[in-house]
């Protein structure tokens, strides 16, 4: 391997003047047609640079630390990843990509990996969005939570808009003249859950509906859960159910089936998380409303990115200062699930 001592004897110069030209150092007065000769010298030669060294010269390594729990593992979140590493990849950046598995010892290691290489930066990711109770190493450098906040909002977080996604699933609904629709939610309180009620609640309050408390229906968020909701949903009389997420569909599918009924000819249905092995492989194929994952991780990048200041970690714990929490959009996705009702009201 070529070694910057070669190329410094190479060029007739001193292996300090090597690296600095090199490396392009600002600060070092090194006469323009040196540092066009030593560059010319070491490639000719084959020189490859050490990366870590050329981040210790310039200040900085190019690279962006990506700690999850789960995220790379899970079967759809890892779009998450997918989308960050684009992003870091379109402005010159690498992305150092770790699973912890929720594991707090893995995680210790892991950041003193990342900061021993001096990353610009950190995206903290979890693959259930959630708040979280930041590692005290976070604050070492600029931070962005991604699928996940702190209460204290002492970082940027980039989450799903659950509000704007629990009132889209249900205007699907709405537009095709439902007017008794049920909400098969989490029994467990989230942000998922609260934040799609809340759109569910505006989305028949902007069509003139009134809020029954009893359309509600609170299960296990699997298909069991939605499985055995069935009793309350056809108690409900609604012509459709939205459900909290794909899988519960998958299970009210499954029950409605049993009992002789179709969709969406005698009950439409909309999911949540477009969960592609489930909601683009039931017959018929379901209609949801899909987690923005790859949209998570290009714009926790492109935060990260922004300027320091901007982006500073808050070391002040008693600091008022909010950091901004971005809600991502969650698309619609549109499949065969829903059917016009038959008693159409026009809005």
């Amino acid at each position: 391997m070529v070694t910057l001592q070669d190329v410094a004897k190479a060029a007739g110069v001193s292996i300090a003047t090597a690296s600095w030209a090199i490396n392009d150092s600002k600060d070092a007065r090194i006469p323009q047609e040196t540092r066009q000769r030593v560059r010319k010298v070491a490639v000719s030669l084959g020189y490859r640079q050490n990366a870590l060294a050329r981040g210790l010269a310039r200040g900085q390594s190019d690279s962006i630390g990506f700690i999850s729990d789960g995220v790379a593992t899970s079967p759809f979140a890892g779009q998450v990843i997918r989308g960050a590493q684009a992003e870091a990849w379109q402005n010159g950046k690498i992305l150092l990509v770790v699973d912890t598995n929720g594991d707090k010892r893995i995680e210790k290691e892991t950041f003193a990996f990342m900061m021993e290489r001096q990353v610009e930066g950190i995206v903290y990711s979890t693959w259930v969005h959630h708040a979280v109770e930041p590692p005290k190493e976070l604050r070492q450098v600029n931070s962005v939570l991604v699928n996940c906040f702190d209460r204290r909002r002492q970082y940027p977080a980039v989450v799903p808009n659950e509000i704007q996604g629990g009132r889209s699933a249900t205007e699907i609904l709405l537009k095709a003249g439902h007017r008794r629709i049920a909400f098969v939610n989490d029994i467990d309180s989230s942000p998922a859950a609260i934040g799609r009620l809340e759109g569910y609640r505006q989305a028949l309050s902007s069509y003139g509906v009134q809020f029954d408390p009893s359309t509600i229906i609170r299960a296990p968020s699997n298909q069991e859960g939605g499985y055995r909701s069935i009793e309350a949903v056809l108690a409900t009389k609604a012509t459709a159910v939205f459900c909290h997420n794909d899988r519960m569909a998958m299970g009210l599918y499954d029950a409605l089936h049993e009992r002789g009924l179709k969709v969406p000819d005698d009950i439409s249905i909309v999911g949540f998380d477009n969960q592609e092995v489930i909601s683009a492989h039931l017959h018929p194929a379901l209609t949801t409303v899909a987690l923005p994952q790859y949209e998570l991780g290009v714009l926790g990048i492109r935060t990260l990115l922004e300027s320091t200041e901007q982006v500073k970690p808050q070391t002040d714990e008693t600091s008022q200062t909010k950091r901004k929490i971005i809600h991502v959009t969650c698309p619609i996705i549109v499949r065969d699930s829903v059917f016009p009702s038959n008693q159409v009201i026009h809005h």
